[in-house]
C-alpha cells in the first residue's frame, strides 16, 4: 500500500516538473527573446540585411536620444541625391557661417572654404563632422531647416515610428529630437542595402584631408570613432553617437561569409561598453544564422499565349530571394518550384504577374518570388490570322 502512494507521489512531482518546465520555456518565436545574450545596452536590435529579420531584440522601441546616430540618415539622403544626379561626389560645397558654427565633433571647416562632396562623406562617416553634415544639408536643400524637413519625410516613408529629427547632426538635446533602436536599424539597413559604397567610406580608420583657406593649406588626420572596426574582424561601419543625453550609442554593420548583419545599442553607460555589446549581438547573430539566397538568374521557359499576335510570351523573376534561418534547419534542403498556368490569353502586358516562384522548407512556405511578364503581345485580330496563315504558305 505504501510503495503504491509513494509511485503515485513520484509520477506527480514528475508530471508538475514537466508543466513547470512548459510554462517557464518561452516559445519560439523565429528570433532571440530578451535576455539570450547578455548585454549592458538597455536597448538593443541585431537584424539580418537582405531578408530585414530582426534575429535579437531588447526593448527595441523604447524612445532614445540619438545623438551623432542621426548622422545616418543625412547620409541616406546625400546618397539619394547622388543617386539622383542631384549633386556629384566631385561638386564642391561652400562652408557657410552656421555649418563653422557646429560644436561637438567637427573637421574645423572654416567659413568660405571649399570641400568636395567625397571629402564630406569621408568628414562625416568617418570623423562624425557636424560641420561636414550641416554644410551638407544646405548644399542640398538649400538649408538645414530644409533639410530636417526631407529627413523626417524619409523617416515616415521608412515608418519610423518612434523618430523626429530636429537637426542633421544629432548634436541637439532637445527632447523632439529622437528616435528608438528598431528605427535606427531600418535606416541603417536603408542606407546599406540601397547604397553598399557606403561601406568604402564608414570603413575608413584614417585618412587625410586638405584645407585651403585663405591662410593657406593644411592637413587634417580624420579618425574614425568606431573603435569596432579595430576591434572586430567583419566590421564595416556604421556610425557612433555620444552626448551626455544620449549617452553612448553604436549602428554596428559587419559582413562575414556574405551574410551582413547590423548590430544596434542604444543608451550605454559607457563607450568601450557599447562596442563590446555590438560585438556580443554579431556573434551571436552569426552563430545561430544561415542564410539560404537564389539569385534566381535561372532561364524560365516562355509561356503559351492564346489569341495573340505572338504564340508565347518571355517571362522574367520580379526579383532575387532570400530567407535567413534562426532554428538549426538545413536551408540547403529549401526547394523552389514554379507556379504558372499552363497559357495565358492575350492581351498580356509586360511587368504584370504571371505567376510566382514559390520557396518552401520543411513542407512549409518560407517565401514566395513573383514572376512577370519580360513583354507585352497584343490580342490577335483578323488581319494577323490572315498573316500567320500566308506566312505558312509562303514556308
Amino acid at each position: 500500500m505504501s510503495g503504491c502512494f509513494k509511485k503515485r507521489t513520484a509520477s506527480c512531482v514528475i508530471s508538475a516538473m514537466i508543466i513547470l518546465v512548459l510554462i517557464v520555456t518561452p516559445a519560439q518565436t523565429g528570433y532571440a527573446a530578451e535576455g539570450a545574450v547578455s548585454i549592458s545596452a538597455p536597448s538593443a536590435i541585431l537584424l539580418e540585411v537582405s531578408t530585414g529579420k530582426v534575429i535579437y531584440e531588447q526593448n527595441a522601441d523604447q524612445v532614445c536620444s540619438p545623438a551623432s546616430i542621426t548622422k545616418i540618415m543625412t547620409l541616406l539622403l546625400i546618397f539619394e541625391a547622388l543617386d539622383q544626379g542631384e549633386i556629384k561626389l566631385t561638386d564642391e560645397v561652400i562652408t557657410s557661417e552656421h555649418a563653422q558654427s557646429m560644436g561637438g565633433s567637427q573637421v574645423f571647416l572654416e567659413t568660405g572654404e571649399l570641400q568636395t562632396v567625397d571629402t564630406l562623406i569621408k568628414c562625416i562617416a568617418v570623423a562624425s563632422g557636424n560641420d561636414a553634415a550641416v554644410a551638407m544639408a544646405e548644399h542640398i536643400a538649400g538649408s538645414e531647416e530644409e533639410f530636417v524637413n526631407r529627413m523626417n519625410q524619409k523617416a515616415q516613408e521608412l515608418q519610423m515610428s518612434n523618430t523626429h529629427f530636429v537637426d542633421c547632426c544629432g548634436l541637439t538635446d532637445s527632447d523632439d529630437h529622437h528616435t528608438s533602436a528598431r528605427d535606427v536599424a531600418i535606416m541603417s539597413r536603408e542606407l546599406l542595402s540601397k547604397y553598399p559604397q557606403i561601406c568604402r567610406y564608414s570603413g575608413i580608420w584614417m585618412e587625410d584631408i586638405t584645407h585651403t583657406t585663405a591662410r593657406g593649406s593644411s592637413t587634417f588626420t580624420l579618425s574614425s570613432t568606431n573603435k569596432l572596426l579595430k576591434q572586430y574582424q567583419w566590421a564595416t561601419g556604421l556610425k557612433t553617437g555620444y552626448t551626455a543625453k544620449a549617452k553612448y550609442c553604436l549602428s554596428a554593420s559587419a559582413k562575414k561569409d556574405g551574410v551582413e548583419m547590423i548590430a544596434v545599442v542604444m543608451s550605454v553607460p559607457d563607450s568601450p561598453s557599447r562596442f563590446a555589446d555590438a560585438a556580443t549581438l554579431l556573434n551571436y547573430g552569426y552563430s545561430v544564422s544561415a542564410l539560404y539566397r537564389d539569385e534566381n538568374k535561372d532561364r524560365i521557359p516562355e509561356l503559351k499565349v492564346d489569341g495573340g499576335v505572338k504564340e508565347t510570351v518571355p517571362l522574367a523573376y520580379d526579383s532575387g530571394f532570400s530567407y535567413l534561418d534562426v532554428e538549426g534547419n538545413d536551408v540547403e534542403m529549401i526547394q523552389k518550384n514554379l507556379e504558372l498556368p499552363a497559357s495565358v490569353q492575350a492581351p498580356v502586358k509586360a511587368g504584370e504577374q504571371a505567376g510566382e516562384a514559390k520557396y518552401t522548407l520543411n513542407g512549409e512556405v518560407v517565401g514566395t518570388v513573383p514572376i512577370l511578364f519580360a513583354a507585352s503581345v497584343k490580342k490577335a485580330v483578323y488581319r494577323d490570322y490572315v498573316g500567320k496563315i500566308i506566312g505558312y504558305f509562303l514556308l
